[in-house]
């Protein structure tokens, strides 16, 4: 059997090749419109990558003033849910003690909420007549003490004087009298039922976290797919919990303490009513760096009303408050808490003024334990440590 012979390719015609006819094709060209047409594809892609971009931050920032409003509209739900949440967190270590020792959760939870509604009654039994009684008699100290600083204000009343009389060549008329501030029985019997509902759910709401918490973080804990993410997120929630715990515990303590210490020395300076502003400034010590301030203020206020004449002897109560509140926030609080529970006062501050915003003096209060609560969490949670870093001092 004889191969067969190749077949060569049909030879171009000449004539067809010398009328130019014939397409050759024109290698480099064909480059080049193929470069162009991805460049075209990549800056087209780039483009609407950059759109999407823009159009992510445009929802996001609509998404976070939705939350916001929402915060806001929803404040007379959330603050007591939050309380509640902060008030069983703290009291969780102590029911989880009673239960390593064999003693039923609802037991010690009883207990403690029993504890928890005879304190906070004796608290305001003590603490409502003297507040009511400065809010009546305050017009009044206001009154008595103006006549003491004659002495001081004489001369730049004079002057003011004088110098209006050379302006306008006349004196100034008095300024009218202020309305007295006053506060009626009534103004408190009609409030009471709010607040006492409010105090209620708050406490129901906590007994019912110190029993089933831990139940519902077991509830979760098992949604999760497989057994390592089981044990992933038990760790975390096991950690944030218990440093949670940690922090309001302390803080609850740290503040009592200052609270008790600031009674017992403006009694000893023999300051009426201690153990009102004892109270004041164990909860406005919840605020960092704010609170200080406002309660010296306070206090410096109180004692110039109060205070037999005007001298600079009058200030010593709220000259020692400042030493015992500096002496709390740089040495015992760093102290006992640690450094990893330290928060940038630029943190504190813009946090203060958003949920003291939103929710007004509730909100100032919870403001930094719940800053300090997200620290905590998202230390512990992938992708978020940055928050974390940035509040941290």
């Amino acid at each position: 059997m004889s191969e067969p012979e190749p077949t060569l390719p049909p030879a171009p015609d000449e004539a067809a090749v010398e009328a130019g006819t014939l397409a050759i094709p024109d290698e480099p060209e064909a480059a080049d419109a193929s470069a162009r047409h991805g460049l075209h594809r990549l800056n087209a892609t780039r483009g609407m990558r950059r759109h999407l971009r823009a159009i992510r931050m445009v929802l996001n920032a609509l998404l976070l003033l939705a939350l916001l409003y929402t915060i806001t509209l929803t404040k007379a739900l959330l603050i007591p849910l939050v309380l509640a949440a902060f008030i069983g967190l703290a009291l969780n270590p102590i029911v989880a003690f009673g239960a390593r020792l064999r003693l039923p959760r609802w037991l010690t939870a009883s207990v403690l909420m029993l504890g928890l509604i005879v304190g906070i009654g004796s608290g305001v039994g003590l603490l409502a007549q003297p507040a009511i009684g400065w809010f009546q008699g305050a017009p009044t100290a206001i009154k008595s003490f103006v006549p003491k600083l004659r002495s001081f204000t004489r001369p730049l009343e004079a002057a003011n004087r004088a110098t209006q009389t050379l302006v306008s060549g006349t004196t100034r008329a008095p300024a009218p009298q202020a309305t007295p501030i006053s506060l009626s029985t009534w103004d408190v019997v009609s409030t009471a039922p709010k607040v006492l509902a409010a105090v209620l759910g708050v406490l129901l709401l906590v007994f019912f976290f110190l029993i089933y918490g831990d139940s519902m973080l077991r509830r979760l804990v098992e949604i999760t797919p497989s057994f390592a993410y089981k044990r992933h997120a038990v760790t975390i929630v096991r950690g944030i919990q218990t440093e949670v715990s940690r922090y309001l515990l302390t803080a609850l303590l740290i503040n009592a303490s200052l609270g008790a210490v600031t009674a017992g020395m403006l009694w000893l300076y023999k300051v009426p009513d201690p153990l009102l502003w004892g109270a004041v400034a164990m909860f406005a010590n919840f605020i960092p760096y704010v609170g200080a301030i406002v309660t010296t203020t306070v206090l410096a206020v109180v004692c110039m009303l109060y205070a037999n004449d005007a001298s600079l002897e009058v200030f010593l109560p709220v000259l020692t408050f400042a030493g015992i509140t500096a002496v709390e926030g740089n040495l015992i609080t760093p102290f006992i808490q640690g450094a990893s529970m330290r928060l940038s006062p630029i943190a504190i501050l813009l946090w203060l003024l958003v949920w003291g915003w939103l929710w007004g003096i509730p909100g100032a209060l919870l403001a930094v334990p719940m800053l300090t609560c997200a620290k905590l969490i998202c230390e512990r949670v992938r992708g978020w440590e940055w928050f974390a870093h940035i509040v941290q001092r």
